[in-house]
């Protein structure tokens, strides 16, 4: 991959030892994924230095790239097969979307701001991410004309589920969701079966606003 010297693969591989398996991330598909993806690319130029750092960073338009432990868990938390096709809500950098490609068969990706959808999109074709499908559009309507998804990630903080997305998951697909009010919110992981939904929670964490018809208003 361009622009990936072999001290931003050492970093990587730090970030993978001291971030993630760390704090207990153990899927190997996902730890290889993290590995292999150039982070640092998916970040301005001025900021890619700090790209393996413990910590978000700002990609414009009052967005982030989420910290690489969040990534790395909410990926873990889906149980990605190689022929799942997952949809992601809130593409943003696109960081995230490069890491399930790596992981499923197809990745559905909507961005609602579209500096970034634009941006993400020609870096998944410069990186060769074929399997990315992407979509300028509000998220939190997902993509009724592509659903059932095996898995399903929000990338952004929701005052409640959606009950729209719950339903366009297969029967026993995954969905993480971070739920909560606009300054901290709970990382939710849920599973759709036969008899309804079951919740876990994976803990605390810290999201923008998941802006749109089924979330946050926007003023």
């Amino acid at each position: 991959m361009e622009k990936d010297s072999s001290r931003y693969k050492r970093l990587r591989e730090e970030m993978v030892r001291l971030q993630i398996e760390s704090r207990g991330v153990k899927d190997s598909n996902v730890l290889s994924a993290m590995r292999k993806v150039p982070r640092h690319l998916f970040v301005s130029e001025a900021l890619m230095d700090q790209a393996y750092g413990d910590f978000p960073l700002p990609i414009g338009e009052q967005q982030t790239i989420s910290q690489p432990y969040i990534v790395a868990e909410m990926t873990q938390a889906l149980e990605l097969c190689k022929e799942d096709r997952v949809l992601e809500i809130g593409t943003g950098s696109g960081y995230q979307a490069a890491i399930l490609a790596e992981l499923a068969y197809r990745v559905y990706t909507i961005e609602r701001l579209y500096p970034l959808y634009i941006n993400a999109r020609n870096l998944f074709d410069r990186l060769h991410y074929y399997n990315i499908v992407t979509k300028y559009s509000d998220g939190t309507c997902g993509w009724e004309d592509e659903s059932p998804f095996d898995a399903i990630i929000v990338t952004a903080g929701a005052p409640e589920i959606p009950l729209n997305l719950i339903n366009q998951l297969v029967i026993g697909g995954r969905m993480v969701i971070p739920v909560g009010d606009q300054y901290v919110q709970d990382l939710i992981k849920l599973r759709r079966d036969e008899n309804g939904i079951l919740k876990t929670s994976l803990g605390g964490c810290r999201f923008v606003k998941l802006v749109g018809e089924h979330g946050w208003r926007e003023k």
